[in-house]
Formats: structure tokens, C-alpha cells, sequence
């Protein structure tokens, strides 16, 4: 009778705390756009600190045992205290760093070890266009800075929102707001819609067409492992009895499943291609349709308070967000348009891009101006629509903010590149450019570039183990700091040592 007592109670205590942890992260209004900016900025600042300290000092080259701390301080330490510690004060995180980077840029340049470590250029390095096998597009190092910060920020805040000391104005909104989170998981759509774009410039600079069907069928075999994912999640959790929050994505759904439908309508939607002129065009159309739908249909009301009764409606959020975010996608694809190729594409700064800083600064600050205009007016209650952004319904001030945003960031960190590393975008071949490209990047960020899903994928695995360990929201600050701290410190551990013994794992 004791024995049954007492796994009652032990029951009825892992149901309460289980109750609490799920109250946690529901009912969230989020915070102001203008404090998640400056979160965010907190990576481009850290990349010009970064940059400073490579191309005045060489400091991470050769990488050293002193270097891996730098950048795993830098890189990753410094996003986490943005979103602890720091996470009242981002702008005086931001003044300290940006102080940082002033001190170290006044120390006297290491002229002997910058001429060593930079690539040599051939004398007519400024009269001729590389172009050809490999040349039609290339792996800009402000591309792999933005999608590792992205990544790096992603993994800490999924396990950091299970703990007090991580705001809560910061986690996903139930349902109208704008949150730190709800920014994170647009912006990884994004970027997974600028990496989609390699294959569609490979094709056009080789003059072919692929049909309809030979796409789909390679998206379905991309689409595959996410899905199978998405089905290992949806198990364990309900195995597990894990606390979940079902107004996010639904009972079932999750966002593994939004990625992996996400390549076969890719593929369906770039039949479009030929009525509407770019990807961009499409996404804007795409978001607007689905709007138009919310606002004058019952769908928007159905979604929101309908009766979970059958299987589309207990996933109701995770299956109609994903027309936003599968505009977040082709929007993403649009940037990678132009930030990848090499060539200037005769159109003009808008049509197409360079390898030359200026034209690509160019437009992205246009794109950039573009989206945060169309974001203003869908948004605006006095000269705009006045629509409030909900992650939930994923709608189009939803869209149109996570586009806006992830634009801005790709320009700063392309700034920084222009600035400190000019020398890649005057490479004549493959190797210099590759000597260019190892100088201007952390080792740190390539290797979360390198094998970004599979390290999210860990991030969700630890995230789990921690939380099934230990009673995360009764954990004090020092411990929490100690828990986030050591849990980075193996994501990062593992992904360099992947790239250091060259292996990429493709999911």
C-alpha cells in the first residue's frame, strides 16, 4: 500500500511539474522588434571583433589552442550572454564589444605575419573576372558567418528557454507578438531558402532546364530524411510524456515536418517562375494570397480557437503556417540569387550580383530597405495596414519581418567582409580563393556551416537529455550559466572536430 502511495505521489509530482513546464512557455506576449534587433546585432559586432583581430593581428592564424578559445568565447559566448546575463543591456554588450574591436584595431598591425598568412594575388588581380568551373558561384565568407551564427543562436536558445534566467519575452508568443524565438525559427527557413538556390544558378550558368517531375523526385529524396526525423521527435516526445506546447505547430506536427514539405512545393512553385519575373515576386505573392485568406475567410478564426476534432485540425498551426514559412523560403531563395554567383548579371544591381563587394553591398541594401518598407506599411497603425505579426498563423507581417530582419543581417556581415577581406573577391583561381575564404571565416562558424542540421539535431537530443536530468526551471542562475556553458562547449567540440577530420554528414 506504501509502494502504491508513493508512485502515486511520484506520478502526480511528474504531472504537476510537467503542468508547470508546459504553463512556462504558453501564453507569451514576446518583447519589442527594436530589443531583438539588438540581440541579434550582437553577431555582426562579435564578426567585426572577429575580423579585426584576424586581419590586423592574424590572430587565428595558424589556429591555435589560444585561437579555439577566442572564437568559441567570441562566437559562442558571447550570443549566449546576449540571451542571459546580457539580455537587459544587448546594446551595452554591443557598446563592449564594439570597444573591443576599437582597442584592438588601434594595436600597431603584425605586418610580418599578415604578409605570410595572405593569399597572394597575381599582378593583374584587378583586370581580370575569374569565371568557369568552379566559377559560377561561390561560398562567400559572409554567408557562412551569418548561417552559423544563426545555427550557434538557434541551439542556445532551445534548451536555454527551459531555464528562468532565459526571458520570457525572448520564447515564442502564443499568438500575436514578436519574440527572439520566433524570429529564430523564420531565419532558419531563410537560410535553408539562400543554400536552395546553388542548384537553380548551377543550372541556369549550364543553360538546362530540370523537369518537373526529375525536381520533384529529388526533392522527395531531400525531403525524406527531415521527415523521418520529424517522426523520430513526434515518438519520443509522446513516449516520453515530454512537455510540449500545442498551439505552436499542433499535437502531431513539428518543425522537422515543415522542413521536409517545405523542397517538393519548393520545386512545385518554380513552375511559376515563368508568369511571376523572381522568387522574390513569388514569395510576396504567395504571402499576400495567404493573408487575403486569413483576413476573409474563417480560416484565420479556425486556426486559432477551432476544435481539435480530427487530424487537420489537431495541426491546423503547423499545416496552414506553412504557406508563411514556405514564403520565407522562396524570399531566402531570392537573396541566395544574387549574394552567390560570381558574375554581374547584365540586368543591373537588382537582376543579379557580383563578386565585386560594392555591387553585391548595393543590393542587398536595396533588398534590405525593400522588405523592411513592406514590413512598415503591413504593420503601421497610422500609415500602414495595421496587421500585428503572429508566428503562430505564420502571416504575411510574420513574413515580411523575418525577411526584413534576416536581410539586414546579411548586409552587416557583408559589410564586415568587404571592409577587412577584399582580398577573396579579387581571387583568379580556386585555390586563392580557398587560401582567402579560410582566412576571412572562423573555424568555429565553417564547422557549424559544415554540418548544420546534424548539429541541430544533437542540440535537440541534448536539449532532451538535459531536460529529462534535471528540473530546469528550479535551477539558479550560476548553475543554469554552468548547464548552457558546458552544453555549448560539446556542440561546438563536436562540430569542429568533424571539420577537422574532414567529415560532413548529410541529413
Amino acid at each position: 500500500m506504501a509502494v502504491s502511495d508513493a508512485n502515486t505521489g511520484s506520478n502526480a509530482t511528474a504531472q504537476s511539474y510537467k503542468q508547470l513546464k508546459e504553463d512556462f512557455v504558453s501564453n507569451l506576449s514576446g518583447g519589442s522588434v527594436a530589443e531583438i534587433a539588438h540581440v541579434c546585432a550582437v553577431a555582426p559586432v562579435v564578426a567585426l571583433l572577429w575580423s579585426v583581430l584576424q586581419a590586423r593581428q592574424s590572430f587565428f592564424r595558424p589556429y591555435t589552442a589560444l585561437g579555439f578559445a577566442v572564437d568559441f568565447l567570441l562566437n559562442v559566448g558571447a550570443l549566449l550572454l546576449s540571451v542571459t546575463l546580457y539580455s537587459s543591456a544587448p546594446l551595452l554588450l554591443n557598446i563592449l564589444l564594439l570597444t573591443a574591436a576599437v582597442a584592438v584595431y588601434a594595436v600597431p598591425p603584425n605586418l610580418s605575419s599578415a604578409r605570410r598568412k595572405t593569399p597572394k594575388l597575381p599582378p593583374n588581380a584587378q583586370s581580370k573576372t575569374w569565371s568557369g568551373p568552379p566559377g559560377v558561384l561561390s561560398t562567400k565568407p559572409f554567408l557562412t558567418n551569418y548561417r552559423g551564427n544563426m545555427m550557434i543562436l538557434t541551439c542556445i536558445c532551445i534548451l536555454a528557454v527551459d531555464f528562468r534566467l532565459f526571458p520570457r519575452r525572448f520564447a515564442k508568443v502564443e499568438t500575436w507578438g514578436t519574440s527572439l524565438m520566433d524570429m529564430g525559427v523564420g531565419s532558419f527557413v531563410y537560410s535553408a531558402g539562400i543554400v536552395a538556390s546553388r542548384p537553380v544558378l548551377k543550372e541556369r550558368a549550364d543553360g538546362r532546364a530540370t523537369p518537373l517531375g526529375a525536381r520533384l523526385m529529388r526533392s522527395i529524396r531531400h525531403s525524406l530524411p527531415l521527415l523521418a526525423l520529424g517522426v523520430v521527435r513526434l515518438l519520443s516526445v509522446k513516449g516520453l510524456d515530454y512537455a510540449e506546447h500545442v498551439t505552436e505547430y499542433g499535437v502531431h506536427w513539428n518543425f522537422f515536418f515543415t522542413l521536409g514539405f517545405l523542397p517538393p512545393f519548393v520545386a512545385l512553385f518554380q513552375s511559376a517562375l515563368k508568369v511571376v519575373p523572381s522568387y522574390a515576386g513569388l514569395a510576396l505573392l504567395l504571402g499576400v494570397v495567404y493573408q487575403v485568406v486569413l483576413e476573409s475567410t474563417p480560416l484565420k478564426a479556425y486556426i486559432l480557437v477551432g476544435p481539435r476534432t480530427g487530424l487537420l485540425s489537431m495541426n491546423r498551426e503547423g499545416i496552414f503556417s506553412f504557406w508563411g514559412y514556405l514564403a520565407i523560403f522562396l524570399a531566402g531563395q531570392d537573396t541566395g540569387m544574387f549574394v552567390l554567383p560570381r558574375a554581374l548579371n547584365p540586368r543591373g544591381a537588382l537582376g543579379g550580383s557580383s563578386s565585386k563587394p560594392i555591387a553585391l553591398l548595393l543590393t542587398s541594401a536595396a533588398w534590405s530597405l525593400i522588405w523592411a518598407a513592406l514590413y512598415f506599411f503591413c504593420t503601421d497603425y497610422t500609415y500602414g495596414a495595421g496587421v500585428s505579426v503572429s508566428r503562430r498563423l505564420a502571416n504575411l507581417p510574420y513574413v515580411l519581418w523575418v525577411v526584413a530582419s534576416n536581410s539586414a543581417l546579411v548586409l552587416a556581415f557583408c559589410l564586415v567582409d568587404t571592409m577587412f577581406f577584399p582580398a577573396f573577391y579579387k581571387a583568379q583561381d580556386a585555390k586563392t580563393e580557398k587560401e582567402a575564404y579560410d582566412t576571412a571565416t572562423s573555424r568555429v562558424l565553417r564547422a557549424y556551416n559544415r554540418n548544420g542540421l546534424a548539429i541541430f539535431l544533437l542540440a535537440n537530443l541534448l536539449t532532451g537529455l538535459v531536460n529529462m536530468t534535471m528540473p530546469t526551471l528550479h535551477v539558479g542562475s550560476i548553475a543554469t550559466m554552468g548547464v548552457l556553458f558546458g552544453y555549448t562547449a560539446a556542440l561546438t567540440g563536436v562540430a569542429v572536430g568533424l571539420d577537422v577530420y574532414d567529415v560532413t554528414i548529410k541529413l
